[in-house]
């Protein structure tokens, strides 16, 4: 049964399902995605809470556009909008409601000699940003590649593939990514072996695209049994909530671990406090995105799904209520996704 389950995960993770195959233009394109209402459990409508976390609203995305779907990473825009990034390439932004939402999809800018390159090169899975310069990264997993883009990704500035990457596995490379407000950069593998039998963590302490930026140190996430990680979000406060995701023959789980950071290191293990677990009846799929956003000055906590392009999957958005101390919107808020 666990060899089945096993090849079960590899064609589901490692395949795509049907998308587009060429680059779209670099072009702003509108785009309607159709929202349709989900409750949080689905054997009971009125049910609010997951653990520490208030839903406040969930629904399911699709549009006819071939280019929708392959949800990896988000962000919450300067505008209150949702930034996401497809594991194609493409950006989708939208602001979050139920029934018909106008969308706005363009690509992400790539080198002009690269233009040409097929389009898996551009799996795109984390994301992080400065809020003060604007400034975006994004990790690529297939080719193990961190670039960074201007603000609102008018253009790529550069690209780096950090040695420290190059063994990582293609596929379960650098689901997340993060900015501390120091300016370290925490990039999390999803199956690489780090310390201590672990999964790998990339500890920079620059922008890891900058050449003048040492070679990054060597810590570890210790997941919960039978789970990878998929993403992780830095909270403030030295806090990070980490998105655990495990595939079985029952389909997509996911649990939400607490993670005290403290003082980093070189061969630091990173553990968390399981906080909440999205199995059924609760709505539940290929979650791998997580981001920081707040509401009337409470922070909120968005949590997606990558439908990998399969009819049979869903592209599912989570809106929850995050405990106020976890928190402080009042400072700078860095995000990340997978």
């Amino acid at each position: 049964m666990e060899r089945i389950a096993a090849i079960l995960a590899v064609f589901v993770l490692l395949m795509n399902g049907r998308h587009v195959e060429h680059r779209l233009e670099r072009s702003v394109m509108p785009i309607v995605i159709m929202a349709t209402p989900i409750p949080l459990d689905s054997s009971d409508p009125a049910r609010v809470m997951l653990g520490p976390l208030r839903y406040l609203g969930g629904w399911s995305l699709s549009s006819t556009h071939p280019a929708f779907g392959g949800i990896s990473s988000m962000r919450v825009n300067g505008s209150g909008e949702l930034d996401a990034l497809s594991d194609t390439g493409e950006r989708f932004i939208f602001r979050a409601g139920s029934g018909a939402m106008k969308a706005r999809l363009m690509p992400l800018p790539v080198f002009r000699r690269e233009l040409g390159e097929p389009k898996w090169k551009w799996d795109s899975e984390s994301m992080t940003a400065d809020p003060a310069t604007g400034k975006l990264w994004v990790g690529f997993e297939l080719i193990q590649r961190i670039c960074r883009y201007s603000s609102d990704f008018a253009r790529i500035e550069g690209c780096a593939s950090p040695r420290a990457m190059r063994d990582w596995p293609t596929t379960t490379g650098m689901e997340s990514l993060q900015r501390l407000p120091d300016g370290r950069f925490l990039g999390i593998a999803e199956a690489a072996v780090g310390p201590h039998g672990a999964t790998d963590v990339l500890l920079f302490r620059g922008d890891p695209v900058d050449p003048a930026t040492p070679p990054p140190a060597h810590l570890a996430y210790r997941p919960p049994e039978g789970f990878q990680p998929s993403d992780a979000l830095w909270l403030g406060n030295g806090r990070m909530l980490v998105l655990n995701r495990r595939l079985s023959l029952s389909g997509f789980t996911a649990l939400l671990t607490l993670v005290d950071l403290g003082r980093l290191g070189e061969g630091k293990v990173l553990t968390g406090t399981a906080v909440a677990s999205l199995v059924p009846p609760v709505a539940h799929d290929n979650f791998e995105v997580l981001a920081l956003g707040s509401d009337h000055g409470r922070p909120v906590l968005w949590v997606a799904s990558d439908d990998n392009h399969y009819f049979f999957q869903r592209s599912l958005l989570l809106k929850f209520a995050l405990p106020p101390q976890w928190a402080r919107p009042s400072q700078p808020v860095f995000r990340s996704g997978a």
